[in-house]
């Protein structure tokens, strides 16, 4: 159970982690033989504050949630309770943290240090190496062969001292594959690395018209390179559609969650076990493994009791959904001519009628006090490059996994700002260079196959602009 809000952490640590990163490398290219990613960019993460034009409101309870991110999770007797019975990590940022609080994750693995943090005997799995990508495991079959799709959290709170008695077991993850791919090993085990939340408020404010009239947007040339879309459709390269009213979902690596306040809700309870108002059951009830109960966060109501005040008395995942929403988009680098030329080929080749540039998001609300349209998020431009559809990826990038109506070979198109600060690629993170990401967009079933085709046909310098271009988002 989260006690009252205690005095707030005051800065964001995780901007620290930008600290760790080199200078800019951004190379002219078409001087070797060869184009290649030059690599992470350096400088101010350019990212992790929130959006301008925020009220005093606003940037209040933008504040509060940035703090809420990053504190650490207990079992029980701290200030914020209710980690476990299984879990991932023990705060939002050890997974969204690169280059920024809000981001994706770090070169430098936290989960090493999480393994055995107040005595737990958790044995630190294969596919988590100390210079890897955090992971989470999901498991494609159950023992009987039905299937599963579900997470499997890769730490228990067995040993830990605030856990007296509890005493289960860490799932088995054997045989082992290559650890830096996460390939290889387990054929039932699929892997997600964190996806970045920059400017995911401007995401969830963009109509689902104006996603569903680029879909039908060139519509001719879309079919002749293979790239699909259906409305109303459950199946090739659908907008993944709400079971629950029917609109389009936008959030996660299959476009599985609806709103900002789902998505922290499934990560809170999935990632950190702590049950909660949107999900209220514990995934594992061993009575011995639970210290507190259910829901562990909930609203604190305002009380003599608890001296709670605005914006303390919303939970915490409301607090989550409200620094993701005022969060603002990664500010690309300046524009040379190489990255111009780069932003031309990208759309020459076809890569833009899936990593759309941009959308205009319609008159949204963000938090505080707000009873009108906020301008910060109302009538804004979203760089976002992606169509926030969900497409056919073939073969080579299927992870078995049906997540609503985005299928086991069907991902969402990654938006792309921020991506030239991001250290691993692809939904595994099975690489850190971003020309073999781009290529690996191409196998058999893949929508992306003929792009990729007019991508390789490229000379040495305008496939080199495009990775400059990329590494400037």
């Amino acid at each position: 159970m989260k006690t009252p809000r205690k005095s707030a952490v005051k800065v964001l640590v995780g901007l620290a982690f930008a600290a760790l990163f080199v200078p800019p490398i951004l190379t002219s290219g078409g001087q070797g033989k060869v184009a290649k990613d030059p690599g992470v960019r350096g400088g101010s993460p350019g990212a992790g504050g929130p959006l301008n034009n925020l009220t005093a409101d606003e940037t209040a309870f933008f504040q509060d949630g940035a703090n809420r991110f990053a504190e650490v999770e207990v079992v029980a007797g701290g200030a914020n309770n209710g980690l476990g019975p299984r879990f991932n990590s023990n705060q939002c940022l050890s997974c969204h943290a690169q280059p920024a609080p809000g981001g994706s994750s770090l070169a430098q693995n936290p989960l090493i240090a999480v393994a055995t943090l107040s005595g737990a005997k958790n044995v630190v799995p294969w596919f988590i190496t100390p210079n890897g990508p955090v992971r989470e495991a999901r498991f494609k079959r159950n023992p009987d062969g039905t299937n599963d799709g579900e997470v499997h959290d890769i730490f228990v709170i067995t040993g830990r001292t605030d856990a007296p008695g509890c005493d289960i077991a860490q799932p088995d993850f054997l045989p082992a594959g290559n650890p830096a791919t996460g390939q290889g090993g387990n054929p039932n085990i699929i892997f997600r690395i964190p996806t970045p939340v920059f400017g995911a408020g401007l995401i969830e404010a963009i109509p689902d018209s104006a996603i569903l009239a680029n879909m039908q947007a060139n519509a001719s040339e879309k079919a002749a390179l293979g790239i699909s879309g259906h409305p109303n459709a459950h199946l090739s390269g659908n907008a993944n559609i709400s079971a629950n009213d029917g609109t389009i979902t936008r959030f996660g690596w299959k476009a599985q969650n609806k709103s900002l306040i789902m998505f922290a809700g499934e990560a809170y309870n999935v990632e950190m076990g702590i049950s909660n108002q949107l999900f209220p059951q514990e995934r594992d009830e061993t009575p011995t493994c639970l210290f507190v109960p259910s829901p562990n966060d909930t609203l604190n109501f305002t009380t003599a009791t608890t001296g709670a005040t605005n914006p303390a008395v919303i939970s915490d995942i409301e607090a989550f959904a409200d620094f993701m929403r005022m969060l603002a988009p990664p500010t690309p680098a300046p524009s040379t001519p190489s990255t111009a030329n780069g932003r031309a080929a990208f759309i020459k080749v076809g890569c833009a009628h899936c990593h759309t540039p941009s959308f205009t998001t319609g008159k949204s609300i963000a938090s505080g006090s707000s009873i009108s349209p906020s301008v910060a998020m109302s009538n804004q431009a979203a760089n976002l490059f992606s169509d926030l559809l969900v497409h056919h990826m073939g073969k080579g990038l299927a992870d078995g996994i049906t997540q609503g109506s985005a299928g086991p070979d069907e991902f969402r198109s990654a938006p792309l700002w921020g991506v030239g600060q991001r250290v691993f690629f692809l939904h595994d993170g099975r690489t850190t260079d971003l020309l073999e990401a781009i290529e690996d967009h191409k196998s058999p079933g893949s929508e992306a196959s003929k792009v990729i085709d007019q991508f390789n046909r490229l000379k040495i310098q305008e496939k080199q602009d495009i990775l400059n271009f990329l590494r400037s988002l």
